[in-house]
């Protein structure tokens, strides 16, 4: 084993280059970057020798306890000064996402991460997903019956969603096409500063604050048409934590008119498990004593069940969610919130009573 103080970081940055699957390094390259590399991390290391680099490599490949597996292959290189093209011979690790500086991935880790890249291989257009794929082979081919499954909403478009996933990455404005379900052959345009993608109830949209106006906006994915990069345009980056932006609602429309409210409901027996370890928002928290008391004295009929409150503002969401449960959730105040649940109950009542007769 070569003894000099320099072996093991030249095994590392060797581990490295042998890694690439974005250049195609000969014996002479390996040794010109070893030598750049480590007059980097100590200027005054003399270098060493193309003999030294491949005595590593043998090392690494038959000697030491790495016994790693080493690809030598050719490809077609330009000299740029002879103009000549030459035939030249490269190494490379067989298994792109082998190290000998990495830890051995367990079964289960190993099968998370395939189902990871399966996952995102669904997204055309994502920056570096030749990485990505990279990865994928790296893991092989292994076929293994699906453990875990996500509910999914595969979009028409994949290709979309790694367009603005760059754009959001690279800091771009974008100039959004998009249509409503109205008018499906409206074209509307506008200019946008992209900031989130968030996907809610099997549905993705994009989160971003127009061009003119400064307003924050959501558009649902499935109405988009195309988007266009303006890199000429000059990008404005979101001031705080946008997440916060969904701090005080259900799902993903806001109403800037709407105050939060103090929503307090009962939930049955039959649903109150159900509620309780899935909420329905994250300010969800039971009512105290004296007030679940008060509120029985006041509901006699209510018998059982548990007290609840939230603190959101007013959504189509909101009022669906509410409404899922049927006679197994009651929204007991505001008035304004249990008045358009009455509403829309009453509408749908109405029309199945039509059907009925």
């Amino acid at each position: 084993m070569p003894t000099n103080k320099n072996a093991m970081t030249r095994y590392k940055i060797l581990d490295e280059l042998l890694s690439s699957r974005y250049h195609n390094y000969s014996l002479d390259d390996l040794t010109e970057e070893v030598c750049k590399r480590l007059s980097d991390m100590y200027p005054d290391t003399d270098g060493v020798g193309r003999r030294t680099i491949e005595k590593d490599i043998n090392y690494l490949e038959y000697e030491g306890p790495f016994m790693v597996e080493i690809e030598r292959y050719s490809v077609a290189s330009y000299n740029s000064d002879t103009h000549k093209t030459y035939s030249k011979r490269c190494l490379r690790y067989a298994n792109p996402a082998f190290s000998i500086f990495k830890k051995e991935m367990s079964d289960d880790e190993e099968y998370l991460l395939r189902e990871a890249l399966s996952m995102l291989g669904q997204f055309d257009g994502l920056p570096n997903l030749d990485r990505l794929e990279g990865l994928r082979l790296g893991l092989g081919n292994n076929k293994e019956k699906q453990i875990i499954s996500f509910t999914k909403n595969p979009l028409e478009n994949s290709n979309l969603f790694g367009e603005l996933f760059t754009a959001i990455s690279q800091k771009q404005v974008i100039e959004l096409h998009y249509h409503v379900f109205s008018k499906p052959d409206e074209d509307l345009q506008i200019n946008l500063n992209p900031y989130l993608l968030k996907e809610y109830n099997r549905r993705w949209y994009l989160f971003a604050e127009s061009e003119k106006g400064g307003k924050l906006l959501n558009f649902s994915l499935d109405r988009i048409d195309k988007c266009i990069p303006l890199p000429s345009h000059k990008y404005k980056v979101y001031e705080g934590n946008i997440n916060e932006w969904f701090d005080d609602i259900i799902g993903v429309t806001v109403l800037d008119n709407s105050p939060v409210y103090k929503i307090k409901f009962w939930v049955s027996d039959i649903s109150k498990d159900y509620v309780m370890t899935k909420p329905i928002h994250d300010s969800q928290r039971n009512l105290p004593i004296d007030e679940v008391q008060s509120l029985r004295n006041k509901y006699p009929f209510l018998e059982g069940g548990i007290f609840l409150r939230i603190d959101c503002k007013r959504n189509y969401e909101l009022i669906r969610e509410l409404t899922s449960f049927g006679e197994n959730l009651l929204v007991l105040e505001p008035k304004k919130i249990q008045n358009e649940i009455f509403e829309k109950i009453s509408k749908i009542n109405n029309k199945y009573s039509k059907l009925r007769t």
